[in-house]
């Protein structure tokens, strides 16, 4: 499955959704049944894709240039690797999985010129996976110019919550200019990137559990600010910067933890303002890309200052701009939606002359307007730019958090490369999505199948899957929505019968949100995927994901750093664990030591 040969020639007339509001509950579809039952009412909206594998596309109007969503559907016979990674690897084998992809723009053109789109290929501003049981993975998501990561992400997020998704992971590699966002949100906010969404603390890699995760960010946290600067020394570059920040606060930065706060809160707020045209990107009829924007404005706000803070008319200022903007589209968007919007410290007038009837301009420095009072309020905005914000920010992190310094290897400063190495290792992230219970005349009950081998013991049991039925339903009518859902969610449970249910009686399936488990026998076909064992010397007992080697005696695997395999090493032919090694050897001494 590389490659989707979509050869339909699209039509003006397609039906175009909103993306900011695509995948809400009830928008374009409803979300009243069950995840299957979801999925395939929004499938009904899609235009039908002429390709092997069932597929399905939508056309989203963004804001500057429209968007196509892929849906495709995997028919599968093999367990998921991420699955694995995630601490799912006991589910048993779904029938189906749905990707969900947004082409980057390259990707888009690509698709424009061949009809083709690559499924396996990283650079996707978004490819996500929801298996059959409403589980799921985010295996990319590439923000950029046209499309920012929050964006794609708030996207997901609702996508993942119209249609009733059980619960979505993630492998956490965001990073920015070189910091991994895991590593600096978590000493910011106590949280990674991805906890703006409830993305929390599902596995980590080599052994890290989440009271080590929640410990180590504790440790970073509460680090006080006397301690790294005197280590660094007077006059260093780090107590440069935390004397900046200290003097920009309005109130006491104590600890590396507050410092990062305080610093990722200002870049929030120093971008927004001295982007100056954000509300204006948000107008939908913007088509310009936000450099062309900026410069426009840029270009405005000083044809303005030349008239030395007087009212000039439209035209005026239009003429002036137009010896540097040859787009005079741009210039009569950026002139009509500057009207009285702060650009800086500066804030553009716009009126219509009562006695010529022509609008006109003029640019007024409210910092000239505050009291000092004032000022001070204001001076973190206006002290710092972003660049140096930046620039400081970096050199932190490099630092502090990096493992590069060879000052940040010896006493106090061990700890904090420890605990910097296990929020690393705190890679795999899950949200679990939950739904209301009660929705008209229909409840909501979580049901499970138990399955039992001859001798009656269980083998075997689902997660819990959410059924949708009538407030009076029956046994029988449980059973049997129970059979159909869990027959089209899993392969050994295609042919299944239900034997009980436990609770009996039918006041367990009347009150909302109810847990029942449904009794079924063993049949045919693997019910489990095979998991391979893990007994590595840093305590991890599942695979994570990171790359590891077999010993050929015992089958056991183990991470190959673990074992001092560098990564740049090709794994040995020939490879024995720890205590294989040791078992071999009292079996030599015993042999050698035994009268024969």
């Amino acid at each position: 499955m590389s490659q989707l040969d979509l050869s339909r020639k699209r039509k003006r007339g397609d039906k175009v959704f909103k993306f900011k509001v695509f995948g809400a509950r009830g928008y374009p579809a409803g979300s009243n049944g069950s995840f299957i039952e979801n999925i395939r009412a929004l499938l009904e909206f899609g235009q039908v894709e002429t390709n092997p594998m069932s597929t399905w596309s939508f056309q989203l109007e963004a804001r500057r240039h429209p968007l196509l969503l892929f849906v495709v559907e995997e028919p599968v016979d093999f367990s998921c690797i991420h699955c694995r990674y995630t601490g799912w690897g006991n589910h048993m084998i779904c029938t189906k999985n749905y990707h969900f992809l947004l082409p980057s723009k390259s990707g888009s053109d690509e698709y424009a010129k061949t009809n083709a789109i690559e499924l396996q290929r990283e650079t996707h501003s978004l490819h996500g996976v929801l298996h059959s049981n409403g589980f799921g993975h985010l295996l990319c998501i590439n923000g950029g110019s046209g499309m920012p990561g929050y964006q794609i992400m708030e996207f997901w997020d609702r996508l993942c919550s119209g249609l009733g998704a059980r619960e979505v992971s993630l492998r956490d590699s965001a990073n920015k200019k070189g910091m991994e966002l895991r590593l600096l949100h978590g000493v910011a906010y106590g949280r990674p990137w991805f906890g703006q969404w409830d993305y929390t603390f599902k596995r980590g890699s080599y052994g890290v559990d989440k009271e080590m995760y929640q410990n180590a960010i504790k440790t970073i946290q509460n680090v006080p600010l006397t301690l790294i600067a005197h280590q660094f020394g007077f006059g260093s570059d780090i107590q440069i910067i935390f004397c900046r920040y200290l003097q920009l606060s309005s109130h006491s930065l104590m600890t590396l933890g507050d410092v990062f706060h305080f610093m990722l809160e200002l870049k929030c707020r120093v971008s927004e303002e001295s982007s100056g045209y954000s509300a204006i990107m948000s107008d939908a009829s913007c088509r310009w890309s936000p450099k062309r924007v900026e410069k426009a404005i840029h270009v405005v706000v000083e044809a303005l200052k030349r008239a030395e803070f007087q009212w000039v008319s439209r035209q005026h200022v239009r003429d002036v701009a137009r010896a540097y903007i040859g787009d005079t589209g741009l210039l009569d968007f950026v002139l009509k939606s500057l009207g009285n919007h702060m650009v800086g410290k500066y804030l553009v007038r716009r009126c219509l002359n009562p006695v010529t009837k022509v609008l006109e301009y003029c640019l007024e420095d409210v910092s000239k307007t505050f009291s000092k009072q004032d000022a001070t309020k204001l001076r973190p905005q206006q002290n710092i730019s972003w660049a140096q914000l930046i620039k400081d920010l970096l050199c932190l992190y490099s630092s502090i958090l990096g493992d590069h310094n060879p000052i940040t290897r010896n006493g106090a400063f061990a700890a904090i490369q420890l605990a910097s190495r296990v929020i690393l290792d705190a890679k795999h992230l899950a949200k679990e999505y939950r739904m209301p219970m009660e929705e008209g005349n229909k409840k909501k009950i979580y049901c499970r199948v138990n399955i039992l081998n001859g001798v009656d013991q269980e083998v075997a049991a689902t997660p819990y899957h959410c059924l949708v039925v009538r407030s009076d339903a029956t046994f029988d009518e449980v059973r049997r929505d129970a059979e159909k859902t869990f027959g089209e969610t899993y392969l050994a449970l295609r042919n299944m019968a239900v034997e009980s249910m436990r609770p009996q009686g039918l006041e367990a399936v009347v009150r909302a949100a109810s847990k029942i488990e449904l009794v079924c026998r063993q049949g045919d076909g693997e019910v489990y995927p095979e998991v391979p064992v893990v007994n590595c010397v840093c305590g991890a007992r599942d695979d994570d994901g990171e790359r590891m080697v077999s010993c050929d005696l015992c089958r056991a695997w183990q991470h190959t750093s673990c074992v001092r395999i560098p990564d740049h090493h090709a794994v040995p032919d020939i490879f024995l664990c720890i205590g294989c090694e040791q078992d071999i050897l009292r079996f030599r001494c015993y042999a050698t030591s035994t009268p024969i």
